[in-house]
């Protein structure tokens, strides 16, 4: 008897559910177990081999996922970006689909169900990984590993960062899905050790250590959510109104600490919507605000160069002295910071025009000194500003020269009461588990916090309320697996998944061949 294929609608519906259900493992709801059943829906409806079909069925898991996941994006410019962003980010599974019925094809992946399992781990994550570097930098937003900072597997970032968790997200989805087929046909053997690798991957990354302890003093620091009068792309329209409340909030962080009491007070990206360093009533201002708590205030500004452009900035600007150092954000985010091929996007939508000066990119590593009197010595903060917190080769680029704590400047305000701060912060605590960092994320509305090394949330703020953050964190110099691999997991995953479908397309052409060959008579003379 022949095993008919379950219907294309029916597996088009089954990935539109695993598409919706994967969204709830994130933030806000942050679900993180429907992840797995997200994923094995996915793997069953790529049941037919046919790679044009799974392509539609990936896309279609994509879609159902991206729509829901980014919609914050529609808030910040309008319906047709968002839209196109997930049709975008959704052509990378679709590739995914079509790469996965290649692979297959493989004897040994086609034979054995334990390979396929893996090898869709490594297609999928691969995806992840493609779509997090092209076009245009990548976007990485969605990688199953930021669901996962509250499950078992989100430990294991410390291993193998971001790349590792997705794998095992993947591949316990995988399992979830084959232990579901044999436990239909009853094969019980294989569905109890199905059930038991995947018990065993959640309870083995409790296994991982994870350290919290100071290992070169701790910092006191403050930091200032100062807040915006409205949501929306208004609320930066009024000259100096943002600044003024990280001034008043930086001066209320006086009622929970001393005049000198902290080492460093953190704004958010554009906490001051002038450039101190050109405003000259800014400048007395901000310093006025650090001479009041008598520490260091790292201020996020745009500068604005004369020969064009303009800078996104983390400016720390010393008491009596101004600004000692700068970072400059070195990966402006397409779209919404600086606009690729703006005359021809017009033509679809003139959400175009927002972005006035395009962004340019900073070239030096994300890496703030800071002088500490208190510690005797200065202080590396690594520093990534908003969305660069989804990159995390910057992220390793400032551990290893040196960052003993991880500072995430970000700006929500455009994203309205919408799960993309939440879904930042996710990634922040993602960062401190790989790094074994504390990590501040301070945002100019929210949600704003404060992170231990092992990704715990010890403080957090409410979105659009102001509101001030004070904590003794530790410093820490050792490094991780994760930081001391760098980008190798990620590279292998990528040469993985070429060689896998150039494999299936190789045992593609020879079976056809063989076939051509036997149908020949005479061996084809």
């Amino acid at each position: 008897m022949v095993n008919r294929a379950p219907s294309r609608w029916l597996l088009l519906l089954l990935a539109v559910a695993g598409g919706l259900i994967t969204d709830t493992a994130f933030p806000d709801r942050g679900w993180w177990g429907t992840v797995f059943v997200g994923v094995a829906l996915l793997y069953y409806a790529l049941v037919r081999d046919n790679a044009w079909f799974n392509a539609l069925v990936g896309f279609v898991w994509g879609m159902a996922f991206f729509l829901p996941h980014i919609q914050w994006a529609q808030y910040a410019t309008d319906t047709v970006p968002w839209v196109a962003l997930s049709v975008l980010e959704s052509s990378f599974v679709a590739v995914f689909g079509a790469a996965w019925t290649w692979a297959r094809r493989i004897g040994a992946v086609r034979d054995h169900r334990a390979v396929q399992v893996v090898v869709f781990a490594v297609l999928f994550v691969a995806a992840e990984q493609a779509r997090s570097q092209v076009p245009f930098g990548g976007f990485p937003w969605g990688r199953l590993a930021f669901s996962q900072v509250d499950s078992p597997l989100g430990r294991t970032a410390w291993l193998g960062g971001e790349v590792l968790v997705s794998l095992l997200v993947a591949l316990t989805g995988a399992l979830l899905a084959v232990g579901l087929v044999w436990a239909r046909r009853l094969q019980v053997g294989a569905t109890l050790t199905a059930g038991a690798l995947g018990v065993a991957l959640l309870v083995g990354s409790l296994l991982v250590p994870l350290d919290t302890r100071a290992e070169s003093g701790r910092l006191a620091i403050g930091a200032v959510q100062g807040n915006v009068a409205e949501p929306g792309l208004g609320s930066f329209a009024n000259r100096a109104e943002v600044l003024n409340n990280h001034i008043d909030g930086t001066v209320a962080l006086l009622d929970d600490s001393l005049r000198g009491d902290l080492d460093v007070v953190l704004w958010p990206e554009n906490g001051s919507d002038l450039d101190p360093q050109t405003t000259p009533d800014v400048a007395a201002d901000i310093d006025a605000a650090a001479e009041a708590v008598g520490a260091p205030i790292l201020v996020g500004a745009q500068e604005y160069p004369e020969t064009g452009g303009r800078f996104n900035v983390a400016l720390l600007w010393e008491p009596g002295t101004g600004v000692i150092d700068r970072y400059a954000k070195q990966h402006p985010a397409p779209f919404g910071e600086y606009m690729p091929m703006r005359d021809l996007l017009r033509v679809f939508s003139d959400q175009v025009d927002r972005v006035t000066i395009d962004m340019i990119a900073g070239e030096e590593v994300g890496i703030i000194d800071l002088p500490s009197e208190r510690l005797g010595r200065t202080v590396p903060l690594g520093t990534v500003i908003c969305f660069e917190v989804a990159y995390e080769e910057l992220i390793y680029d400032a551990v290893d020269a040196g960052a003993e704590i991880l500072v995430v400047p970000t700006n929500n305000a455009s994203f309205g009461y919408s799960p993309e701060s939440t879904q930042q912060l996710a990634m922040s605590r993602l960062r401190a588990i790989t790094t074994g960092r504390a990590t501040v994320q301070i945002s100019t509305v929210g949600v704003s916090g404060i992170i231990a090394p092992n990704g715990a949330l010890l403080q957090s703020t409410e979105l659009f309320t102001a509101d001030q953050l004070v904590a003794s964190l530790p410093l820490r110099t050792s490094t991780t697996p994760a930081t001391r691999l760098g980008a190798m997991p990620a590279n292998v995953v990528l040469v993985a998944g070429i060689l896998l479908v150039a494999g299936g397309v190789a045992a593609h052409v020879r079976t056809r061949r063989q076939g051509s060959t036997r149908r020949r008579p005479n061996g084809g003379r």
